[in-house]
């Protein structure tokens, strides 16, 4: 029985939750940003400059969706998971830092702005430290 040891309910646990954490984000938000080109790339990019990197914009931006929507299908199907997820996690610290830069009073600024940055960068550190489980694609 698929659910007979503590073993086998964590594996279908993780691969829960990676589909749906994996499809959500590469639905909704790295689809759009890596569909949007250069200039959306471009304004998603220029977050780095809040950790100091403010050069080459559309190329962090770029790396950002691409990490968003096919990190995030690695993420789905196992494959080069921890990778995927340090990227993803990363990822989520820019996106909170964003928040927590942003004028107070802006729209989605402060802590409850960066909330949801914060929450999947939790589930993307717990992924990353207990990997992806027995279901998954190859090795």
């Amino acid at each position: 029985m698929a659910f007979s040891s503590g073993g086998s309910r964590t594996d279908v646990g993780l691969l829960v939750i990676r589909l749906a954490i994996g499809a959500s984000m590469a639905a909704f938000h790295g689809y759009d940003k890596l569909a949007g080109g250069p200039e959306r790339w471009a304004r998603v990019g220029a977050n780095m400059k809040n950790l100091g990197l403010g050069f080459m914009p559309e190329a962090w931006g770029l790396a950002a969706a691409s990490t968003e929507f096919f990190g995030s299908i690695l993420l789905m199907t196992g494959l080069l998971f921890r990778p995927a997820a340090g990227l993803l996690a990363f990822t989520m610290v820019v996106a909170a830092t964003r928040h927590l830069t942003l004028p107070p009073g802006s729209e989605n600024a402060g802590w409850s702005g960066a909330s949801h940055a914060i929450e999947l960068l939790a589930v993307y550190i717990g992924l990353l430290l207990s990997g992806p489980g027995k279901y998954k694609l190859g090795r």
